[in-house]
């Protein structure tokens, strides 16, 4: 016979909670392994750098935040679905969401479906809280187009254009568009939408049935996937109806993406070199956009690699480019993991209960 304590050990450790709590740390320590060469780099590096400037990453980083908090929140508050949250509890949620997207690379799904769990826990209707967060993606790719099409006339104007800062605008361009227009393409039409919907509820269940070998054939209901489908689809309409909603989103998108890029600007000032804030933004937009299709852990060298290129051909020494990205990258990644995964834990083992849904005071 087992001994209450025992039992009560084995199903701590069967609880969702405890399994979440155990493949996090096993991704962050595959983050950590697989940036392991980029953080020994960065620690020689800081015996270069000015370290009064690197401090002002902090508040940067804490801005970015908040702003990544305000695009979504600035939005549920217009429409009155959220009230009772604090400026603090918005912008850990932001965190807790980057930490998510540097832990499970989706392309931006992981952290969507963690912030609809998480908002949940605040009474937020789960599919508006999904809309809120698509608001969020909408209008940062719009924030970033208007910096983009900014900083190449900036450039223009200097005369420091290439083929290669036209080629990846160009590209930028055409993505950034192709993103928001298939987004508006599908949640403009009702039948569109739920047709959508029809097709991800059997993706899902086809899923489910391959992997548990048959054993589960039906786990998700098309009925309740196309009503989370409809919610947001009235959404969509009620936004149609009232554009102004985006205007705070927008304006926010704008703080968020100039500090982001700043950060950069930030790091190789820390190492004597000024880099053109342009060609930063340019460069910072296409490693950006490439971390959407990037299915490793944290975008664990891919990120840096892209950047280092682009700021290379566009005519940074490559050894400076390398010295300020990693710099500046494992200097950011080291506060998302430790902060993020301190509040992602806290909020696990709060709301962690399957039946848990009302907000602890």
């Amino acid at each position: 016979m087992l001994s209450k304590g025992v039992k009560r050990f084995l199903r701590m450790i069967k609880s969702p909670r405890t399994i979440m709590s155990v493949v996090t740390l096993l991704f962050l320590a595959l983050i950590l392994f697989l940036s392991r060469h980029e953080l020994v780099k960065a620690w020689e590096l800081l015996h270069r750098a000015n370290v009064w400037l690197l401090l002002l990453l902090i508040p940067f980083q804490v801005l970015v935040y908040f702003a990544g908090g305000e695009m979504v929140f600035s939005y549920l508050r217009q429409k009155k679905l959220i009230r009772h949250i604090s400026r603090f509890e918005q912008t850990r949620i932001a965190l807790e969401l980057n930490l998510v997207n540097h832990i499970f690379p989706s392309g931006g799904v992981s952290g969507i479906s963690y912030v609809t769990w998480r908002m949940s826990k605040l009474d937020v209707d789960s599919a508006r809280s999904t809309f809120a967060q698509v608001v969020r993606y909408v209008t940062g790719f719009l924030a970033l187009l208007a910096l983009l099409i900014l900083a190449v006339v900036i450039l223009a104007i200097d005369g420091q254009v290439n083929r290669y800062i036209v080629g990846a605008s160009f590209l930028l361009v055409i993505v950034i568009l192709g993103l928001t227009f298939g987004l508006i393409f599908m949640f403009s039409s009702q039948r569109r939408i739920l047709l959508v919907a029809e097709k991800l509820a059997r993706l899902i269940n086809t899923f489910i049935k391959i992997t548990t070998l048959g054993k589960n054939r039906r786990l998700v209901s098309s009925t309740k996937v196309k009503s989370f489908f409809e919610n947001m689809h009235d959404d969509f309409s009620e936004l149609s109806d009232k554009p102004k909603l985006l205007i705070k989103p927008f304006i926010w998108g704008i703080i968020y993406t100039i500090f982001d890029v700043l950060m950069f600007m930030v790091a190789f000032l820390s190492l004597g070199v000024l880099v053109n804030p342009a060609i930063l933004m340019v460069g910072y937009g296409v490693a950006g956009l490439a971390g959407l299709v990037v299915f490793t852990p944290g975008g664990a060298g891919v990120y840096e690699a892209i950047m280092i290129i682009f700021l290379s051909m566009a005519g940074t020494s490559s050894d400076l480019a390398i010295a300020g990205i990693i710099l500046t990258r494992a200097i950011l990644v080291t506060g998302t993991i430790t902060l993020g995964y301190i509040f992602y834990q806290h909020a696990i083992i709060k709301y962690g209960k399957p039946n848990d849904t009302k907000i602890q005071r």
